[in-house]
């Protein structure tokens, strides 16, 4: 019991600093995706305590806007998500040095509750403070982003105002992140006309066998990055599973065997038929792009190859490809005023900033695809707060220093904004 009374009494020490003491109190409440309810009692009691407005939609999202003093110019918005990658499992805090993390039972959840903490202290110093001068600043504060960003996607945007958007979810301290890129499954198809027998009918070279042509295709069609600029990975293609063959029997054998799931792909390979021509074959593939033209040229690229291979193959063997969106892209803006904000402030404050693209999907996409109540398309940008290490795993880390020095980042970016 010694060592949990050393990590409590470091944790107190730390928690005497309002912002970390408002990330301990949220981190130490879980909240996986769509189970926020704890999170957002606590957020509403801070609000009310601290004399910031706050209101809930109809999805239990969180709004906060703090009016203007100076009207003149334009408010900003805020958002971060109150979900985290973990269960109900206790949150047992220790510190190690710089970093804050769990007793390795279970994820931290400095994603994203660094970013809700940074903005709920900056409404706080505006309630508190009036020497702040600026033009009103508005927060949201989500559900479910982990698991299916059901939360932004029943925002009301229409009762926000801003223009300009920071979601607080980076992983690094001084990122600036100007476009993201879209999540597009693929689904490829190759059916053959006559399976068979692999004894009796192999010398018949009308049975083509489906597993080898896909095996053609895949070799054509790209794998990995399709293409790339300066802020970096802008397009890629990746080739998730390929499946050809009867398996049926193999599938059912599982189940009735109970089969563990670690030991699948072995039982499947010992298992598979391998006296029959195969006629069917299926390929799965993720397209992540933060350029439209650059996906439609991929696509376009990979459809030639299906269709002269179909016409290679005649009525033998047909391939088809199927692409379905999950996430639309988040391309950058022209508009570069943001951006200055962020380079001017890191170099006041000494942080090295990274301005670039991110591989990923995040809430800044569904932020670019809507409208604000005066009918301008949202500008988002994603914002990396603190340097937060190995997230959605029990090894997730923070340090709290970078948090602390990420907390002046945002509020000298407030103030610069409000110049």
């Amino acid at each position: 019991m010694k060592g949990f009374s050393v990590h409590c009494n470091e944790i107190n020490k730390l928690k005497q600093d309002k912002l970390l003491g408002i990330f301990c109190d949220l981190a130490k409440i879980p909240s996986p995706s769509l189970s926020e309810d704890k999170v957002i009692d606590f957020i509403q009691e801070f609000c009310v305590q601290n004399n910031i407005p706050c209101e809930l939609d109809e999805y239990r999202n969180i709004l906060i806007k703090i009016g203007a003093k100076n009207p003149q110019g334009q408010p900003i918005l805020l958002s971060a998500h109150m979900d985290v990658v973990g269960d109900f499992s206790p949150i047992n805090l220790e510190l190690e040095g710089d970093f804050l993390q769990t007793d390795k039972t279970r994820t931290l959840g400095a994603d994203n509750k660094v970013g809700v903490a940074c903005a709920l202290l900056l409404a706080h110093e505006l309630v508190k403070d009036n020497d702040i001068d600026h033009s009103g600043l508005e927060i949201i504060f989500t559900r479910d982003e982990e698991h299916g960003m059901s939360g932004i996607k029943h925002v009301e945007f229409n009762k926000i105002q801003s223009k300009y958007v920071l979601v607080l979810d980076s992983d690094k301290l001084g990122q600036l992140l100007v476009s993201g890129a879209s999540y597009t499954n693929a689904i490829l198809k190759v059916t053959t006309k006559y399976g068979g027998h692999s004894g009796i009918d192999i010398h018949d070279e009308k049975r083509l066998n489906s597993a080898k042509l896909i095996a053609e295709l895949v070799l054509k069609i790209p794998q990995g990055v399709f293409y790339s600029d300066e802020t970096g990975t802008i397009t890629s293609i990746n080739l998730g599973t390929i499946i050809g063959g009867n398996i049926q029997n193999t599938v059912t054998k599982i189940v009735t065997d109970k089969i563990q799931s670690k030991n699948y792909l072995n039982y499947f390979i010992e298992n598979s038929v391998t006296n029959v021509i195969n006629t069917n074959a299926q390929a799965s593939y993720s397209i992540r792009s933060a350029s439209v033209e650059k996906e439609i040229e991929l696509k376009q690229l990979i459809e030639a190859q299906i269709s002269d291979f179909n016409n290679k193959y005649g009525d033998l063997a047909r391939a088809e490809i199927v692409f379905s969106q999950h996430l639309p892209p988040f391309e950058k803006a022209k508009d570069d005023f943001v951006e200055k904000i962020h380079l001017t402030v890191c170099q006041k404050l000494n942080i090295e900033p990274e301005v670039a693209s991110f591989h990923a999907g995040a809430e800044t996409h569904i932020y670019a695809q809507n409208t604000n109540v005066s009918g301008e398309k949202f500008l988002p940008f994603l914002v990396g707060l603190a340097d937060i290490f190995n997230m959605h795993s029990c090894d997730e880390k923070v340090d709290y220093k970078t948090m602390l020095k990420g907390y002046e980042l945002l509020k000298q970016m407030f103030v610069e904004f409000n110049l």
